[in-house]
């Protein structure tokens, strides 16, 4: 029997993420040396005193229902988090707890958006955002973050962009896949128009703890009462500490908001998982070394990789100064290599260098390709020095 699909689900964009992952994978099996560059997570196990508190917790009989919106300890530790890395105060009530901050995302939207209303999304995005816009019957508008801007939208944008159906914006800093961070300033004046157009800020804040250089994370909920009041942060535990696996994201703004997307849980999910939760309030109370050696490390690779990718023929590449990605764009490499398209290009480094990279159409962004470099270095530098031998192979002859 042929399903009758809901007119939901027929719009959905399927994750290029999972379609080269998957296509990685599968060359693995015949036993091809792949090497993988599209990983969305740090390559680093969780953190032995968070592995401790997760099996306490569970030895102590913590293995039960909790309240839909997540553990009061739990929320008390997100609470002294904000307040200690972004001066911002909250209440239990502003916070809400959910599996990964993508469901929390999820929540989100299906309880600020009704039919048709828009939500402005800045190109390069990451995949979900227009997908989970579209399921809660949204309409994503997309502003280019070019090259020249270094991927980011400003407020003239914005505001050009913004109509009687906008009802929020999204903003992602330090930004998957750019690994661009927007300044105090750029932050300013986007709230300014926000709060001139009375449209909510969705802050995706993820990689904030994965940040480089002289560059500094700042939330835009920090700038003022108003900025704080109209901005929801989405965060959570995957990134910073190494725990993609267990699940544990938060939402913290407008009361009214939480209340619904609590309610929503307590029909959708009941509770976020128990034995995560208790894990997450070590994460967050506990010692914070491990989150500075994983970004050192991150910033080492950084350092040492960006440098040889740029050097890469056909290849333009920003230095990012945050997350685990680097985002060149190839369109003159893959045409001077004989192929139509970007996504063309992916497939033949999949197929023929056996290095697996994500094409940036996934992201908003046909030009380019998005890599990880939250892998060690020695196949960081394999992977790179296959793409180049790669590209230097096939190179037209007379353009090299």
């Amino acid at each position: 029997m042929k399903p009758q699909l809901a007119n939901r689900v027929q719009t959905l964009t399927p994750s290029t993420t999972l379609a080269i992952t998957a296509k990685a994978k599968e060359l693995k099996e015949q036993g091809i040396d792949v090497i993988g560059l599209g990983a969305g997570e740090p390559d680093y196990n969780t953190p032995q005193n968070i592995l401790d508190a997760a099996l306490k917790s569970m030895n102590e009989g913590h293995t039960k229902y909790t309240p839909a919106g997540g553990l009061p300890a739990l929320k008390k530790a997100i609470i002294d988090k904000l307040e200690r890395d972004q001066q911002i105060t909250y209440q239990a009530s502003e916070i809400l707890i959910g599996i990964g901050a993508k469901h929390v995302l999820y929540t989100l939207f299906q309880v600020l958006l009704n039919e048709n209303d828009e939500v402005i999304i800045p190109i390069p995005y990451w995949v979900s955002y227009p997908e989970q816009v579209k399921l809660a019957g949204g309409v994503p508008v997309y502003i280019e973050g070019t090259a020249e801007q270094q991927y980011k939208i400003t407020a003239k944008q914005i505001k050009e962009a913004i109509t009687d159906k906008t009802r929020a914006i999204i903003l992602n800093s330090p930004s998957n896949p750019t690994g661009m961070l927007y300044t105090k300033n750029e932050l300013q004046e986007i709230a300014d128009v926000c709060k001139e157009a009375n449209i909510w800020i969705v802050s995706d804040e993820i990689y904030e703890k994965l940040i480089y250089g002289d560059a500094q994370h700042i939330s835009i909920a920090q700038l003022s009462d108003d900025a704080k009041e109209r901005t929801i942060i989405i965060n959570g535990v995957s990134k910073s500490h190494s725990m993609t696996g267990w699940r544990i994201g938060y939402a913290a703004g407008n009361k009214e908001l939480i209340t619904a997307m609590t309610d929503l849980a307590s029909h959708s999910t009941s509770n976020p998982v128990t034995t995560s939760q208790y894990a997450a309030i070590e994460a967050y109370n506990g010692p914070q070394d491990t989150v500075e050696e994983m970004r050192a490390a991150f910033e080492s690779r950084l350092e040492i990789i960006f440098p040889k990718l740029a050097s890469i023929p056909g290849f333009k590449v920003l230095k990012p100064q945050g997350a685990f990605y680097l985002l060149p764009d190839v369109s003159e490499a893959a045409k001077n290599t004989g192929y139509d398209s970007v996504d063309a290009f992916v497939e033949a480094l999949l197929t023929e260098a056996n290095v697996a990279v994500i094409p940036g159409s996934g992201f908003g962004a046909p030009s380019t390709i998005r890599l990880s470099y939250a892998t060690s270095l020695d196949l960081l530098e394999a992977a790179v020095a296959r793409i180049d031998t790669f590209v230097r192979s096939k190179w037209q002859e007379g353009l090299l």
